[in-house]
């Protein structure tokens, strides 16, 4: 069997997505993986390294697409309520698009996928990734409120982060998505993000 083209680590993180979700995270062994995929045990390794290698890659190369489209969405609008709308929008689309993705961002944490905890590239990582979106919500709390201290970027990430996650993953293992649900979601995070403006307009 001819080894996977280097294009084609998008089939072994597939591959290792669609065991994790069908049979659950001790199901993707590096053996199991490499049948799944058509991939070589020993290509496996070289490339990630190990199982926990894999699966995080998989893992990240989710929560990637996912901020991927959220950053791209705040990026457009400077007024804070119409970033935070666009976010929840793109989050919501995220969910549709890639629904295997949400699905292991929505139900899985790092730590249920790995043998033993993560390590600290996995953090460092983690953190660089994070912090644009954090960058955001900082920004929207500043514009709403005149600062970002814990509480206002708190009141930011429940109407731009808890409102499309808690909806995602309700739906999330449902043949189809409502659809009103993406209407009903980027209102409700107007009206609640609309109600931090200080003149209220």
């Amino acid at each position: 069997m001819a080894p996977p083209r280097k294009h084609d680590t998008d089939v072994i993180l597939d591959a290792t997505r669609t065991l994790v979700l069908t049979d659950g995270p001790r199901a993707a062994s590096v053996a199991a993986i490499a049948e799944a995929s058509g991939a070589p045990v020993g290509t496996l390794y070289h490339r990630f390294g190990n199982r926990n290698g894999v699966l995080t890659a998989a893992w990240l190369r989710a929560l990637e697409r996912f901020q991927r489209g959220v950053l791209a969405a705040a990026d457009e609008h400077p007024d804070p309520v119409e970033a935070g709308v666009a976010m929840v929008s793109a989050a919501l689309v995220f969910g549709r698009e890639l629904p295997d993705d949400a699905r292991l961002l929505l139900n899985l944490r790092v730590s249920d996928l790995l043998d033993g905890g993560p390590d600290d590239d996995f953090r460092a990582r983690l953190s660089t990734m994070n912090a644009p979106l954090i960058g955001h919500l900082r920004r929207l709390a500043t514009a709403l409120f005149g600062r970002a201290g814990d509480r206002e970027i708190d009141a930011v990430s429940r109407a731009v982060v808890d409102l499309p996650y808690a909806a995602l993953r309700r739906h999330a293992h449902a043949p189809t998505r409502p659809d009103w649900l993406d209407t009903d979601l980027t209102s409700a995070a107007r009206t609640l993000l609309t109600s931090y403006r200080p003149d209220r307009t």
